[in-house]
């Protein structure tokens, strides 16, 4: 198995960006301007990211200060944009400023090194889509493409200890969200609908994966996983927190080997702590699974389920509980992001049009042998 070719992400022209960017940037800090532009090769599969430093002849003031270091030393700086509707978008909705308030709830409340929150920009008239602009971290991110478990990056090269060090800070970060964010500021997260915020997420999903399906062949497959769900239901979910939900390795920041900027927060949600658990542990499979399949060894010891549950219970005092159904959860809602991201590769004409819609999920085989329980 291997991993497929990247798929269109834009139809934007970054020539035609940079130019919008650096005229709207005018309006926020008369005479700064834009410089350094660049699109990351990790631009992501949903909102889009540019990077760039803003550059500013006049001395620091009260306006100047939130953005630029003292003494108009350049900022580095990330925009994040919502995706473009021309690019046959992985998510019908993408609500820039519930990230945005999100970032500075979690920012004002835990000591996690959230990306210091700049200005957000809610009308799309400037570059075609509300978007946010934050201060940009240094220091180095798992890759995706090709996935931090293949041979040749930083995080393979590592040694053991180093690895078990980012482990244990990465379940660190979850840790410290669950138990430091207020639920009271954090309602504008819930999930429409009745019931527990389980109930809700899983709903929510259930209504994604509809959408992605209108007018395309339907997953036997992931129907059979939802299935799953609603015969293997917790007795109770537990407790309700802050989710980060798309918790995993590659959307941190290090610095060396511990976590110096957390990343990508348009999935956040109320939930039980198992929603981020199952995530992590999963999405790391995932890349583990792709990588044993090309015949290479990956990182086995990295990120196993038991030491994730067991890290966690250590530093919050609670045990992690149902995770064969958060972490087959994990992998049923990746599949349905799958599925949206090859019928846009197939809409873009990148793949042909598929006879059987299973076979566009990369981790078919182990989501089926999770609902037919052989798969830990």
């Amino acid at each position: 198995m291997s991993t497929a070719p990247r798929p269109r992400t834009t139809t934007r022209d970054p020539g035609e960006l940079t130019s919008r960017l650096t005229a709207w940037l005018g309006t926020r800090l008369p005479g700064a301007r834009a410089t350094h532009t660049t699109v990351p090769g990790s631009n992501g599969m949903s909102s889009e990211t540019l990077l760039f430093d803003i550059e500013h002849p006049g001395a620091p003031s009260p306006k100047l200060s939130t953005a630029l270091e003292p003494g108009g030393t350049p900022l580095s700086c990330a925009l994040r944009l919502a995706a473009d509707p021309a690019a046959y978008t992985v998510f019908p909705r993408y609500d820039m400023p519930r990230q945005y308030r999100t970032m500075r709830l979690v920012a004002a409340h835990t000591d996690l090194p959230v990306p210091r929150t700049l200005w957000l920009e809610e009308d799309p008239a400037y570059l075609g889509a509300p978007f946010f602009v934050m201060a940009r971290a240094d220091g180095r991110v798992p890759p995706d493409v090709m996935p931090y478990t293949y041979e040749g990056n930083w995080l393979s090269g590592a040694t053991d200890a180093e690895r078990d060090r980012l482990e244990a800070a990465s379940v660190g970060v979850l840790a410290r969200l669950h138990d430091q964010v207020p639920l009271a500021e954090a309602d504008f997260l819930a999930a429409a609908g009745t019931g527990s915020t389980l109930r809700r997420h899983v709903a929510a999903q259930r209504a994604y994966y509809a959408w992605v399906v209108a007018g395309k062949p339907r997953s036997p497959l992931i129907e059979r996983g939802f299935a799953w769900l609603t015969d293997h239901w917790p007795a109770d979910p537990g407790e309700t927190v802050l989710t980060w939900g798309d918790a995993r390795i590659g959307n941190i920041v290090y610095d060396g080997f511990e976590p110096a900027a957390v990343l990508d927060w348009e999935m956040a949600a109320l939930g039980p702590r198992e929603l981020d658990l199952g995530w992590m542990i999963y999405l790391h499979r995932f890349f583990q699974d792709l990588t044993e399949g090309s015949g290479q060894r990956g990182l086995p010891g990295l990120l196993r389920r038991d030491a994730v549950e067991s890290r966690y219970a250590r530093l919050t005092g609670h045990t992690p509980r149902d995770m064969e159904f958060h972490t087959l959860y994990a992998a049923l809602r990746h599949a349905v992001v799958m599925l949206r991201v090859a019928y846009r590769q197939v809409h873009f004409g990148e793949v042909p049009v598929p006879e059987d819609a299973d076979a566009l999920i990369l981790h078919r085989a182990s989501l089926e042998a999770m609902i037919e329980g052989r798969y830990w």
